[in-house]
């Protein structure tokens, strides 16, 4: 019931365990200095930013370092000293996990962006200041995107009906509606600025009082409402003071920003109202909205110095009585009754450890003050839960309605029997180790933590919560996770956590079959995508690891055959047909001749006229085409070797359709520039290799174009393609490297410990030894694998590499053809896959 008090400790289950824990060089004590406090912040991305100070000891002073790392290289950390003067109060990370803001304690706060979309280089590039006033809350202003997940529906066919868009006003517009960027900090003054970001770089600042009278602000925190509002709640750290809300407006007039404050109803904790409780808790140590777009809901912390309680409360709009009198006078009926806002506790734990860190789930489960029996029946599926961290070491994971008991995780500090009462355990003397900064990752599925030695934690946080559950439900949970993921675009390494060698090929399956329920236009837009979350599931199991050589392949076939399609120009620019790529697409899939010139005198040539620089300079990617073609057909009659990479192309009918345009794209072009064509050594100076190749490439296309009606290859096609390795010389193909990410280190559920700034010489599972045979070993040439350029054994150009599939390419573009640039556009913020790039030192072969 509202307002019943629950205590956390109730079960021995644990659903948490420690994943690998990382941290710096060791220093003498001298130089170590944790900073206080000490904040870290999680992206969507999985890049996590976390704070530490260093003592200089010349100087005597602090230096205030921001460090930044992806989860899949947590060692490749990226530490810059901040040029923050005073201790870092606050990390913020945009909406697209690409930018940080960082503030401090003398009002100065900076917006750190990639350096060339590098996610191990980061640079501060504007900023803004409230001299002397330290920064107690910050947020990026809401951009106006809010996806509500519907978990009772995680079972329906269509993604329409599990993910919902939510009508959400950003928090300021541009001309045509574009949301405006920018962010909001309260200082402990009891000031409110807003700093707004324009289009063309200028940075526009104003400041003003959350009310008339200004207090102190020890705590504070931002939510956002849909209707475009701020709300802003503070506290100024006594149990026995109000807890503040205030609305603030955002308006640009005259090139000039605006705030507007408004006072809100206020909230008393009812610890402090209860002759029990009432000086027990002298301080409110803890105060956060329960969601960034959440402004209803709001969770209080109050501690002395070894103890805690937690409450959560609701805002709710009730109803005003109205005295007989005027009811007589002028009778309210219905929607005329007035309405007051007013705060209503939903729940509060008794008493626990002193809480040292809060961590909030960001999945976007709209949760109604009357969804605790929903909850309930649901309390199962991660993202419904907040974690509490305490000083004994321990770590709580409780629903954030009704604050029950989901799962915990006991530190090496903090192992004891579960039954044992909180006030009854003797303390150990000296101070516990124990986490003062906690986040969770955006689909709750893993948890970290920044401890008081500076150390930083992965957990994984079970999608059981600890709780047995049949394999049928927790792959429910991580279908329903991964289609989350691959409709927002979100990473989903954090699922990866808890995907067992077992689970793959199931959840391959299943993902592949909700993908098809989609309607086609929403499978166009994710059809990348899928492919990439495809080939991360196969590389954690042995049985499919040659498909992730296929997924590969397949992500950089749909990104050429894109790029070349678009090359192509009607010859009047009015025509009202069909685009030259959409035609050749048509025509290619209407004629089923296998006389490549046959095919080729339906089309219309003269959109495929192109400058010979341009067809000289797509030579590299054309040659990819043709070699893997050549690859494609003649392992044909090894079809019945699935470890074999490429072994899912032979039965993809819409992979081998594209490759048949492209063979006919290329054949035309050929005519044009013969140089561009791509290069086979044959057995006979006379052959046709481009006429052979495509006639066996459109019998094989034949045999699987329609995806419900496959039929075997013939006797003859199979004679044909064994025959190739003596009429040409087949290429050896440059698949992907096994990625060096930690993922797979972490299958056997064993500890992994790391030293940031040192790559581990860690051995994973048996997976990718199967897999060496494939692959370039080291110290032999490399190549560019997305400009299909060879950079020798030991490259001197720098190199950036994909932090998700390990793809390799140089960072600064030798090339100058705007067809060129025009591909590279294609991969130059992210890899093909969606993955981040990652600059790679020189040594790297």
């Amino acid at each position: 019931a509202p307002g019943q008090e629950r205590a956390c400790p109730v079960s021995p289950r644990a659903g948490m365990d420690l994943a690998y824990v990382g941290e710096g060089e060791k220093k003498p004590k001298s130089n170590h200095c944790p900073s206080i406090p000490l904040v870290c912040a999680w992206s969507c991305r999985n890049l996590i930013a976390f704070t530490t100070d260093l003592r200089n000891e010349e100087e005597k002073d602090l230096t205030h370092m921001v460090h930044i790392i992806d989860t899949e290289h947590p060692w490749d950390v990226y530490s810059v000293n901040s040029g923050h003067t005073e201790v870092i109060t606050c990390l913020e990370w945009d909406q697209s996990g690409s930018r940080l803001l960082s503030a401090d304690a003398d009002g100065h706060i900076k917006c750190w962006s990639m350096t060339d979309h590098l996610a191990n280089s980061w640079e501060n590039t504007v900023g803004s200041v409230v001299e002397g006033d330290p920064v107690v809350a910050l947020s990026w202003l809401h951009n106006g995107v809010k996806l509500a997940l519907h978990v009772e529906k995680s079972g329906a066919s269509n993604f329409g009906e599990k993910f919902s868009r939510v009508k959400f006003s950003p928090s300021l517009t541009l001309f045509g509606g574009k949301p405006m960027e920018g962010w909001i900090a309260v200082t402990i003054s009891g000031l409110v600025t807003v700093s707004l970001l324009k289009p063309n770089g200028q940075v526009l600042t104003a400041t003003e009082s959350l009310c008339r009278l200004r207090c102190r602000v020890a705590l504070a925190d931002v939510a956002f409402t849909g209707g475009g509002n701020i709300v802003v709640a503070t506290s100024d750290g006594s149990s026995t003071s109000p807890v503040q809300f205030y609305k603030v407006c955002v308006s640009v007039v005259n090139e000039k920003c605006k705030i507007d404050t408004e006072i809100l109803p206020s909230l008393f904790m009812r610890c402090t109202t209860d002759p029990a409780r009432k000086d027990k808790y002298p301080a409110i140590t803890h105060l956060k909205f329960l969601a960034r777009d959440m402004s209803e809901q709001v969770l209080l912390c109050a501690s002395n110095q070894n103890n805690s309680i937690v409450e959560c409360w609701s805002l709710r709009k009730e109803g005003l009585p109205v005295n007989n009198i005027f009811q007589q006078i002028s009778p309210v009926v219905g929607d005329k009754q007035p309405m007051i806002l007013k705060w209503r506790i939903l729940s509060a734990t008794n008493d626990l450890d002193r809480v040292s860190a809060v961590a909030l789930p960001k999945l976007p489960i709209s949760l109604t003050n009357t969804d605790l029996k929903v909850a309930n029946d649901t309390k199962f599926f991660p993202g419904l839960g907040l974690a509490l961290a305490f000083h004994d070491g321990s770590v709580h994971i409780v629903h954030r309605l009704s604050l029950q008991m989901m799962a915990v995780f006991y530190g090496s500090s903090s192992q004891r029997p579960v039954d044992e009462p909180t006030l009854k355990r003797p303390r150990t003397a000296g101070p516990l180790v124990h986490f003062k900064a906690m986040q969770l990752s955006w689909t709750s599925l893993a948890l970290a933590g920044v401890d008081s030695h500076g150390k930083l934690s992965m957990l994984r946080i079970s999608p059981s919560m600890g709780h047995v559950l049949d394999m049928n439900m927790s792959l429910r949970h991580l279908l329903f996770l991964l289609e989350y993921c691959m409709v927002t675009g979100y990473d989903w390494w954090d699922i990866l956590l808890h995907v067992q060698p077992s689970m793959v090929q199931n959840l391959v399956e299943k993902l592949h079959e909700e993908y098809m329920r989609q309607n086609a236009a929403l499978q166009q837009v994710l059809s990348t995508r899928i492919v990439a979350m495809k080939a991360s599931l196969c590389k954690l199991s042995s049985s499919t690891i040659a498909r992730v050589c296929d997924y590969h392949a397949k992500l950089f076939l749909i990104a050429i055959s894109c790029t070349l399609k678009s090359l192509l120009r009607p010859h009047f620019l009015n025509t009202p047909d069909k685009s030259p790529g959409d035609r050749l697409t048509e025509i290619c899939s209407k004629i089923t001749d296998v006389d490549i010139d046959k095919v080729m005198i339906n089309l219309k040539t003269e959109e495929f006229v192109l400058e010979m620089t341009t067809l000289q300079s797509l030579q590299q990617l054309i040659q990819w085409v043709g070699d893997f073609v050549l690859y494609l057909l003649a392992s044909l009659p090894n079809q019945g070797s699935p470890v074999r990479p490429g072994h899912s192309f032979l039965r993809d009918g819409a992979s081998l359709g594209m490759f048949r345009e492209l063979m006919v794209v290329i054949r035309i072009w050929g005519l044009l520039k013969p140089s561009c064509l791509p290069v086979y050594t044959a057995t006979s100076d006379t052959q046709d290799s481009m006429s052979l190749l495509f006639r066996l490439l459109t019998k094989l296309w034949l045999c699987c174009r329609e995806e419900n009606h496959i039929t075997e290859p013939d006797d003859a096609l199979i004679d044909e393609c064994c025959l190739l390795p003596s009429q040409l010389l087949i290429p050896n193909i440059d698949w992907l490297p096994i990625n060096d990410g930690i993922i797979s280190k972490l299958q056997n559920k064993q500890l992994v410990r790391l030293q940031f700034g040192k790559a581990p010489g860690l051995v994973g599972h048996t997976v990718s030894s199967q897999f060496d045979a494939f692959v370039r070993a080291p110290g032999q040439p490399k190549i560019d694998h997305l400009r299909r350029l060879h950079l020798g054994a030991y490259p001197t150009e720098e190199c950036k590499s994909c932090t998700r599939c390990g793809c390799v390419t140089m960072l600064k573009s030798p090339n100058k053809v705007t067809a060129v640039k025009q591909w590279e556009q294609r991969w130059i913020k992210n890899c093909l896959c969606g993955g981040l790039w990652r600059r790679m030192p020189l040594s790297y072969s």
